[in-house]
């Protein structure tokens, strides 16, 4: 299974505006600096998690990004669904999806059931803020 890039990268961001925001609103070339993510796709980010109500966007020359809410309401797995539409999406389970041409065939629908379900409990249970409080940003790594 693999995580898409919009999904971690997305985490990247609003665990960073989450551990910078007591500052004021975060501008997100200062998230890219720190993060090593380009401006261009974080922004493409803080739209989607803006529309999923996740993000408030701050304008002006102290402009810039702040969670909605308390770091400790936000979970992973909300992230991961705002930014990619889902945590685990397959075919046989999903509607969004193309459906699976064997699907009337396959016996593994509940298998898929199973993961997702397991998966999502999982990520719906890691908050914004525990993820905040252990995380390092990439800027202080030494190289």
């Amino acid at each position: 299974m693999k995580t898409s890039s919009k999904a971690r990268y997305s985490l990247h961001l609003i665990i960073d505006i989450a551990q910078h925001q007591d500052e004021g609103p975060v501008p997100l070339r200062e998230v890219a600096f720190r993060q090593d993510i380009s401006l261009k796709y974080l922004e493409q980010l803080a739209k989607a998690l803006t529309r999923g109500g996740y993000l408030q966007s701050v304008r002006g020359a102290q402009g810039g990004y702040l969670l909605t809410r308390e770091a400790t309401l936000i979970s992973a797995g909300d992230i991961m669904r705002a930014a990619d539409g889902g945590v685990l999406a397959t075919a046989c389970i999903d509607p969004d999806l193309d459906a699976c041409p064997r699907q009337s065939l396959c016996e593994t629908a509940r298998f898929w059931v199973g993961l997702r379900d397991v998966i999502d409990s999982y990520v719906d249970s890691v908050t914004i803020a525990e993820l905040a409080r252990s995380y390092q940003d990439v800027s202080s790594v030494p190289l």
